[in-house]
């Protein structure tokens, strides 16, 4: 790894890297509004089961974009196919333009500039496929294209989960640091899937995400 992809990879797995994905919370907003889960040992069962869903149904469009970059629109249609609950659909093309437009912005590239014009273009935009391509233009390997993507869908579960209140700042960090055998799991099932063998893995979270238009009050967009 270069001294200048080491930095990126840390610029990219902030926080601070103003992304928009903090606006969503993963349908955990409409879980709590139905019920669960209300305890650590709950959340921690959600959190797995997000994780798992991420693995079996992005990784292989972040993957598949990275191998294949001047595929990308036909991926992107694959993911949107895939995405029926029409929240979490909604939400992957407001992160994927969110993203695309802010590494547009921060890396001097025109092939960043190129993602750039086709999410605003012709394409849907999905995270997952947007991600991986441009990740595949900065220079990182696909291990650490996943690894990061994968980690940034933990830390944002976990953030919407403290301004929700079901865990505070503290436990979230520790449930992070637990959750690394999961996410070692996770990348080792999931880093070679095809978009052919992509799923959801744990359906009755999609189908609790649908609700998220109907709740009365939502700090979240998703």
């Amino acid at each position: 790894m270069s001294p200048t992809t080491r930095w990126r990879v840390l610029q990219i797995a902030d926080s601070a890297f103003p992304v928009g994905g903090f606006a969503h919370s993963a349908g955990l907003e409409a879980m709590v509004h139905h019920g669960w889960p209300s305890t650590v040992v709950e959340l921690d069962t959600y959190v797995a089961a997000h994780l798992w869903n991420v693995g079996h149904s992005s990784l292989p469009f972040v993957g598949a974009a990275y191998d294949a970059p001047a595929d990308l629109v036909v991926i992107d249609r694959r993911l949107d196919a895939l995405l029926s609950n029409h929240v979490a659909n909604r939400a992957s093309r407001t992160q994927g333009r969110a993203f695309i437009a802010t590494a547009a912005r921060v890396f001097d590239d025109p092939e960043m500039g190129r993602l750039a014009q086709l999410a605003d273009g012709g394409s849907h935009a999905h995270l997952a496929p947007l991600f991986g391509a441009a990740m595949a233009t900065l220079g990182l390997s696909r291990r650490e294209a996943l690894t990061i993507h994968l980690h940034s869908a933990l830390r944002g579960l976990l953030s919407a989960a403290v301004r929700l209140a079901v865990i505070g700042p503290h436990e979230a960090a520790r449930m992070h640091d637990r959750r690394s055998q999961t996410l070692e799991a996770v990348l080792g099932e999931c880093a070679e899937l095809t978009v052919d063998g992509a799923a959801t893995v744990v359906p009755l979270l999609d189908v609790v995400w649908t609700t998220h238009d109907g709740l009365y009050a939502r700090l979240f967009q998703s």
